[in-house]
């Protein structure tokens, strides 16, 4: 008989808030996925699976997530957390229990297909360059979301506070990358962070953590950041396919309190990696951003921009 594997080949970490019944669909299609193994002791009989590790990283939900949890999903290992703690931080606290050779940071609203956790850990193995990676996201039709994204510039920040895309709609072409071709894989500068597949060991020097000054919002573009600082390369492969039903969390957030989530992480992002004056620039800039938020509140205008 075959020794048994003493470690996971991929450790999935979800951090969950209010969204019980998507968060019971994703660990339904994780746990029926096709040659993944949770169970050590049934890894020495199926040697050519993928064995994994799931932690579930509840923000403090109180709709009956923690308690759907315990009660369905045994093999989960579950953080229960007294407080919203933010994305980057809940992360980070699975990550440090985490003991595979790739971690998979998975949204609540995320449904992986049968076969997508087995393409993307082979795809990871066979492409060593690649220390981070995102698959191709689909919606609930099928088609493709288009999330490729370059890292933010003070214009194209400036250009969403003021709500320019609403009157320009292409005025984010070049930043959203809206000519990206999602069928073939490519080194980019920022993927999705409700996929995001880590090579623990081809990280070099620095560690898989997120960077926990950021609450809600832009997390996963300055750790795609820090890894093209630090020589490392970001993937994106069409191999493997997962369906996101987008921001089930957000929609739940009242409209003012997300635009401050966002706004004090895109200044965060900037005071950290850009020149002092675009930090202030944004920051001046907010103001006028807000007051037109304020009216189109009242207005009730809607847009369906892309940001």
């Amino acid at each position: 008989m075959a020794s048994e594997k003493t470690n996971p080949d991929l450790s999935i970490i979800i951090v969950s808030w209010k969204v019980k019944d998507k968060l019971r669909e994703n660990l339904n299609a994780i746990y029926n996925s096709t040659q993944i193994v949770f169970d050590r002791q049934r890894m020495s009989l199926k040697t050519s699976a993928v064995y994994g590790e799931v932690f579930v990283v509840d923000n403090n939900s109180q709709d009956g997530t923690v308690e759907m949890v315990k009660e369905e999903f045994l093999q989960v290992k579950l953080i229960a957390n007294q407080d919203n703690l933010g994305f980057a931080k809940a992360n980070n606290l699975a990550i440090k229990q985490s003991k595979g050779d790739f971690i998979l940071l998975l949204n609540p609203d995320m449904q992986v297909m049968p076969d997508t956790l087995e393409k993307m850990v082979k795809w990871m193995r066979e492409n060593k360059q690649a220390s981070i990676a995102g698959c191709h996201l689909i919606n609930e039709q099928g088609k493709t979301i288009k999330h490729i994204r370059r890292f933010p510039t003070v214009w194209d920040q400036l250009a969403i506070v003021l709500k320019l895309p609403h009157i320009f709609p292409g005025i984010l072409d070049k930043y959203i990358q809206t000519n990206f071709d999602y069928t073939k894989p490519a080194q980019v500068d920022s993927i999705r962070g409700g996929f995001i597949i880590i090579n623990v060991g081809a990280l070099r020097a620095m560690t898989p953590y997120l960077d926990e000054r950021f609450f809600l919002w832009f997390e996963e573009v300055d750790f795609c950041k820090r890894i093209k600082q630090a020589n490392g390369q970001v993937w994106y492969t069409p191999v493997a396919k997962s369906i996101d039903y987008v921001g089930q969390s957000f929609k739940q957030l009242p409209r003012g309190q997300a635009q401050k989530y966002f706004r004090d992480s895109q200044l965060k992002y900037f005071k950290k990696w850009q020149p002092v004056w675009q930090y202030w620039l944004l920051k001046l800039t907010w103001p006028v951003g807000l007051l037109i938020t304020w009216l189109g509140d009242k207005l009730k205008i809607k847009s369906k921009a892309k940001t």
